[in-house]
């Protein structure tokens, strides 16, 4: 099982560090034709925001677990990035795009799994 989370969390942590990089560095142009449509309309700030909170969760994926340091806060992290799994879902059903909002059912599926096997 451990091993099993170790690669949910990993998978994770480099899917959202990627995402993270994305929206922290592209302009909105770039971001929506990489696919990353649930950016459009949003102001710059805000994805700058959810790209920190991305960056955020990642680490809180690996390090706490990692050093025995606070690890409740990967559970914290796992939850947390479940929540905007859930809001990019809403997006992208909005934009009528269910390619995007199965992703992100699935990176919420991994999210759980993470957050109640190490809780």
């Amino acid at each position: 099982m451990n091993i099993a989370l170790w690669t949910a969390q990993c998978l994770l942590a480099i899917v959202f560090t990627v995402s993270a990089v994305m929206k922290g560095t592209w302009d909105l142009d770039r971001l929506v034709k990489s696919g990353q449509t649930g950016v459009q309309g949003l102001p710059v700030p805000l994805i700058r925001f959810i790209a920190f909170a991305e960056i955020c969760g990642a680490l809180g994926l690996i390090l706490p677990w990692a050093t025995g340091i606070v690890p409740a806060l990967t559970v914290a992290a796992a939850i947390g990035l479940g929540v905007i799994m859930i809001l990019a879902a809403m997006v992208h059903t909005r934009l009528h795009e269910p390619k995007n909002v199965a992703t992100n059912m699935v990176l919420l599926a991994i999210c759980a799994f993470v957050a109640v096997g190490r809780s």
